[in-house]
């Protein structure tokens, strides 16, 4: 049975780095984010023209049209979340089917699991962490970062102290590439034998 652990924290935080960092010791990852990108170059690409129009081009989601298009408008949002959530949940399940018989743990990385109430999907959940002055270090040094936009994107998020209460493991990114791995490796001793809720038929 494969154990679920899935990944999470705030804007800043570290969370890429650190499902690279699984990826580099051989545990499977699956990116919710990539799949929301490949979902608009694809499956989702007709049904958000259909919903959304004009926010379609060539085949492919035109994410800014897309982003005017719901953006400060709840009902809309809600409406689009109602379609890409569930195909999300699809490659999500695939992902596990397919690695059910070779891994031992999967990391689901899922930037808001938390939030999302995406935690009954895991048999634990790890939140990556860093001071709030290494956050903001972090995410002002992005392109195009502006003061108010990483506001904005705080509100959305579960606070960092709330995350770390809810988790099962908390693996600090501040200490550089090298203790952020040793945390990862401990996580995954720690997890070695337990059994998880994938089994060979799929996710249940």
């Amino acid at each position: 049975m494969t154990f679920v652990l899935g990944l999470t924290g705030s804007i800043g935080m570290g969370k890429s780095a650190t499902a690279a960092i699984f990826r580099r010791l051989g545990v499977p990852v699956h990116d919710a984010d990539a799949a929301v990108h490949d979902l608009y170059r694809g499956r989702a690409a007709p049904l958000i023209e259909k919903a959304f129009s004009g926010t379609v081009a060539d085949g492919i989601v035109d994410r800014p049209k897309l982003g005017a298009a719901v953006l400060g408008d709840p009902q809309r949002m809600k409406a689009l979340e109602a379609i890409v959530h569930p195909l999300v949940r699809e490659e999500e399940e695939a992902f596990l089917r397919r690695v059910s018989a070779l891994a031992s743990v999967a990391v689901l990385d899922i930037p808001l699991l938390l939030e999302t109430g995406g935690e009954v999907r895991c048999d634990a959940v790890l939140v990556v962490t860093a001071p709030a002055s290494v956050q903001r270090e972090r995410v002002m040094a992005r392109p195009g970062m502006t003061e108010e936009k990483f506001k904005a994107i705080l509100l959305k998020q579960m606070p960092d102290a709330d995350k770390r209460a809810r988790a099962h493991f908390v693996l600090d990114t501040s200490r550089g590439f090298a203790a952020a791995e040793a945390q990862a490796r401990s996580i995954l001793a720690c997890l070695a034998g337990r059994p998880g809720r994938v089994g060979r038929q799929g996710h249940g």
